[in-house]
């Protein structure tokens, strides 16, 4: 009998547990944190061997192959040491993806990746195939090949989880766009993340397909200098794409292999310019699909977006505040900035990952009225836009921040949240920020 170990307990980790189980493994799983309640009994009541608080090195290094969570950096002590032992140490994905004949939709970038995967699940879903949506979103992918649920799977895959595959290979690939993040995970070497990013065509064939942004630097760059099996599907707000997804006036074409979609912008229900590549992206997986145009229309224009990205959450006194708290890095605040069509009170700051705010600088400029730091360090920012803004306060709470936006606002102003960094100084997590902004606008 094979031993799986399983390194971390959360969503991913459990899930890959039952499957492991499932086909006959000796599972055990580890987590150095403590092991939520409901993951717990979930783990007793399937009979799986597990501890928390602790690695325990004797049940550990006897493994025949690890699943890691994507959480745990590879220069974990416990990891090193099952690596100088040779012990394959992959991914949920790579572990899953050899039980299952469905077939796979796989979306990495660094930004637009949630939005993009959301999207196209909507269209296949609408259009009547028999999806899961799964990976960095959702119920664990290995979970649902558990229980056999679906023909079809769109996962949103991270750098991380793609670190850890050896044979994955979807049959379409969505790179949404490259711009440094995580850098602290890779050696600080940009060019270290960026192939990691492109490990998602790695085992891709000629029958497969690579969808990406020909506006990309990063991305064309890597292509130049690599080759890739697979049929490559550019899209692009800036120029013409002959085999591919591009705007014209206020049309979004996508033309491939002779077959052509054609949509007004302003019927598609999410709005600004990044949000259209998303939205090129996942319809030409709808097309590859053979999805009905009809249907895809429809779902473009009733799709209700990703919570914590670009989220209007109210108007009060002809003010909006929109919360974009899922804008972990600069490249995500920089698509939150373009979008702003109004002078913006930006609320800004938590733990820096090696952030460049230099690129913010023309947008800041130009719609930013005033700045909230919202962080327990915050000298970068100040240093970079110290001299930019009329207004810059310090803060170290959600109230403090949205009542003193209130303050700063006058009618037609929005109030932003787009941290562009992590949130683990002062929140749980992006979502736990982002819910508290949501209710402190609303006991305004």
């Amino acid at each position: 009998m094979k031993r799986l170990v399983i390194l971390g307990g959360g969503e991913s980790g459990v899930g890959t547990a039952i499957l492991g189980k499932k086909k006959g493994y000796d599972v055990f799983v580890s987590d150095f944190g403590k092991i939520k309640e409901n993951y717990r009994e979930v783990l007793i009541l399937n009979e799986i061997a597990w501890e928390d608080e602790q690695h325990t090195e004797a049940l550990i290094l006897n493994a025949d192959v690890v699943m890691k969570s994507p959480g745990i950096p590879d220069k974990a002590p416990i990891v090193k040491k099952l690596v100088a032992k040779n012990i394959p140490v992959i991914s949920e994905i790579e572990f899953a993806c050899q039980f299952t004949e469905a077939i796979t939709i796989g979306i990495t970038g660094s930004n637009g990746k949630t939005t993009t995967t959301m999207l196209t699940y909507h269209l296949l879903k609408q259009g009547g195939l028999n999806v899961g949506l799964g990976g960095n979103i959702g119920k664990s992918f290995a979970w649902q090949v558990a229980d056999d649920a679906y023909d079809y799977y769109v996962l949103e895959l991270s750098s991380f989880q793609l670190d850890g595959i050896v044979h994955y290979k979807p049959h379409v690939a969505i790179l949404t766009n490259i711009s440094p993040d995580h850098l602290d995970r890779y050696e600080y070497d940009y060019q270290n993340y960026i192939n990691s990013k492109f490990r998602i065509t790695m085992n891709q064939t000629e029958a497969d397909y690579l969808i990406y942004d020909a506006d990309d630097e990063a991305s064309n760059e890597w292509l130049k200098k690599n080759t890739v099996k697979a049929q490559l599907i550019p899209f692009s707000v800036s120029k013409m794409i002959e085999n591919g997804a591009f705007l014209k006036d206020n049309t979004m074409e996508i033309n491939i292999n002779n077959e052509e979609f054609l949509i007004e912008t302003d019927q598609i229900a999410l709005e600004g310019k990044h949000n259209m590549k998303n939205a090129m992206a996942a319809t030409t997986v709808a097309q590859l699909m053979k999805i009905r145009k009809q249907t895809i229309r429809e779902s473009l224009s009733n799709f209700q977006g990703v919570e914590h990205r670009l989220e209007k959450v109210l108007k009060i006194q002809n003010v909006q505040y929109i919360n974009d708290s899922k804008a972990t890095n600069v490249n995500a605040a920089f698509f939150a900035l373009d979008s702003m069509t109004t002078p913006t009170v930006w609320i800004v700051g938590g733990v820096d990952k090696g952030n460049d705010y230099s690129e913010l600088m023309p947008l800041v400029r130009e719609k930013v009225k005033a700045i909230i730091c919202l962080g327990i360090d915050n000298k970068k920012i100040i240093e970079a836009f110290g001299n930019v803004v009329d207004l810059m306060v310090e803060v170290d709470n959600m109230h403090d921040a949205v009542n003193t936006a209130k303050h700063m606002t006058e009618k037609g102003d929005t109030v932003l949240l787009s941290p562009a960094c992590a949130s683990f100084d002062l929140f749980e997590n992006y979502e736990d920020r982002g819910n508290q902004f949501k209710r402190e606008v609303k006991n305004l």
